[in-house]
């Protein structure tokens, strides 16, 4: 089954239900190479009059290396049958093993953006700002308590949505 391109404004799923339920892979490429990460924390919304999504990635996930060196990235959304596969990618590094190619998933391309051919929804996104999250902008003291122990806070990206591609 092929992708069609559709308008953000006529995406029907539920944005909590895709990014906190079912999970998202975000997905970069450094011109070279494919890393991918499972995500469940972001959103999307209206930024500087443009759709976005917005994403969150510690710093030491390998997938940020390739986020910071793509201009564009992605956020592929799978069905529940791949619960397994999105905890594996959640799980393990790509440094580690060619996690992709032992998932079995298909890497596609829109121009230089990579996604997945097994995806029910891909977004393509652009880069638009980036910022690393800082303790003494957090308003609730819980939250550094609870989320990092390790003083490891993300790095936040705002992403004008360029291309959404459903099944």
């Amino acid at each position: 089954m092929s992708f069609k391109e559709i308008s953000a404004n006529d995406i029907k799923d539920n944005a909590f239900d895709m990014i906190g339920k079912k999970w998202m892979l975000v997905t970069a490429s450094d011109g070279e190479k494919v890393n991918t990460m499972t995500a469940s924390w972001g959103g999307v919304g209206i930024m500087w009059g443009k759709p976005v999504a917005f994403v969150f990635i510690r710093p030491q996930r390998y997938t940020k290396e390739f986020v910071d060196k793509a201009d564009t990235l992605s956020l592929t959304f799978f069905d529940e049958s791949y619960r397994k596969m999105l905890n594996y990618m959640g799980t393990t590094s790509g440094r580690d093993e060619d996690k992709i190619a032992k998932a079995e998933l298909t890497t596609c391309f829109s121009d230089k953006t990579p996604y997945f051919e097994e995806a029910e929804t891909a977004l393509i996104v652009k880069k638009l700002y980036v910022q690393e999250m800082n303790k003494d902008c957090l308003t609730d003291e819980s939250i550094d308590k609870r989320w990092y122990p390790e003083n490891d806070y993300h790095t936040m990206y705002i992403c004008e949505i360029e291309k959404v591609l459903v099944k």
